[in-house]
Order: C-alpha cells, then sequence, then structure tokens
C-alpha cells in the first residue's frame, strides 16, 4: 500500500530548484527530521532554500546515501549540503546526522544504522540517476531485496567509489518524498521510473511513501517521454 503520487512538470531546472527550495523551506519551519540528497538540482534548491527560510533550528538533517570519502571531499553529499545550505544558514539544524563515509561502507553502514533507529523523515529529496537509481540503490542489485534500514553498497556508476545507501524499506517509510529530476539525459529514467510498471530495473520506481506523500518535480526535458 502506498499514498498519494503527483507528477509537477515545469519550465526547467530553475523553476524545479524554486519548487523544492519552497518544500525544503516549509519542511524547515514545520520542524523535523529531512533527508537530504546530492546531485546539480539539489545543489540550486539548497542555495534559494538558505535565502528563503534562514532559520532551521527545528529540524534535523539527515542523509540518504553517501560516497565513501572524507566529509570534505568534492564528491560528498554532506560536503555540497554544507556548502549550499548549511553554511548559509542564520540558525543550524539542532542536529546533523552525517553518514561517517570515511570509515568504510559497513562501518560506515552499522554506524549509521544505529544512529537513524527507528527515525522517520518528515521530509525526503530525492534525485534519481540516468540508470533508474535512487540514493545508492542500483538496477538489479541485491540491495534492492535487503529489509535492513541502512546498507553498504557498490557504485553502478561513475564516480566508482563504495556508497552507504537507506534501504527500500526505509525510503518508503518517510511522511512526505519529493523527486528532484532536470534535463534531457533524465527522460527515459523519469519515464521507467514515474510513467511505467514498478520494477527492480528501475530502483526509483520503487520508491513511494508508503502512508504519506510523494511528488516527483520535473522540468519539461526531463517530462518528454511522459507526455509523448
Amino acid at each position: 500500500m502506498t499514498g498519494e503520487f503527483e507528477l509537477v512538470v515545469l519550465q526547467d531546472a530553475n523553476e524545479v530548484a524554486a519548487a523544492v527550495a519552497e518544500q525544503l523551506g516549509r519542511a524547515a519551519r514545520a520542524g523535523g527530521h529531512i533527508a537530504l540528497t546530492g546531485g546539480t538540482t539539489p545543489e540550486l534548491a539548497y542555495t534559494e532554500a538558505a535565502e528563503r527560510e534562514p532559520d532551521w533550528s527545528k529540524t534535523e538533517i539527515w542523509w540518504s546515501d553517501e560516497r565513501c570519502v572524507p566529509p570534505d571531499d568534492d564528491l560528498s553529499n554532506y560536503a555540497l549540503a554544507k556548502r549550499t545550505l548549511l553554511d548559509r544558514l542564520e540558525r543550524g539544524p539542532r542536529a546533523v546526522h552525517r553518514i561517517k563515509g570515511e570509515l568504510g561502507r559497513e562501518q560506515a553502514a552499522a554506524d549509521y544504522e544505529r544512529e537513524l533507529d527507528e527515525t522517520v523523515f518528515d521530509l525526503e529529496l530525492l534525485g534519481l540517476g540516468r540508470d533508474g537509481h535512487v540514493a545508492s540503490l542500483f538496477p538489479n542489485a541485491p540491495t534492492l531485496r535487503e529489509r535492513r534500514r541502512v546498507l553498504p553498497a557498490e557504485a553502478g556508476l561513475e564516480p566508482f567509489v563504495d556508497r552507504v545507501t537507506l534501504s527500500i524499506p526505509a525510503l518508503n517509510s518517510a511522511r512526505a518524498i519529493v523527486f528532484a529530476v532536470t534535463g534531457t539525459d533524465k527522460a527515459e529514467a523519469s519515464l521507467r521510473a514515474f510513467g511505467a510498471r514498478p520494477g527492480p530495473e528501475t530502483p526509483a520506481s520503487l520508491v513511494r511513501s508508503r502512508d504519506g506523500a510523494t511528488t516527483a518535480i520535473l522540468d519539461r526535458a526531463a517530462a518528454a517521454k511522459l507526455h509523448a
């Protein structure tokens, strides 16, 4: 059983980023647990969200996945969010729960699972890979069948570094899920994720809020095949 699903198509990446920033700002004002992700479109959204809502003191911040690199590495999802969002806030989150990827995927996953425990995200922001992956869950990977909340994972696309990722059940436990997807190179994956039968060949198609709302915010380029 899943909750509501809504597809929103906007003109371009800037409009998608603005819409995501509005969602983030609203969540920050309401307070609670917010899960962030990496990627170009979220990067734009984080910068704008910090301007729209500079007080995140009622939130706790988490991540849906991380690469096993130091926290100041250019490949780090934490580093991206720190630079574009967290460092720009007037009042930061009451807690920041970083996945410590530098410990290696097994240790980092075990530590993060203990820290996460039974936390439920009030808002979970996700992207979509060109191959249909979500977080660090790649097509037809064994991790798609795991029930644990946090998993060590291997990369299915560049950069080929080890990962730590939330599992499908953990992702689907969020009260609200927002996908942010832009670009013509995501059109085929968007069709499979949001307009076709769900299956392990497209992990993002398996991610829907179990009890809340899932919203996919796409630009026209990414949505092109959905409207063909």
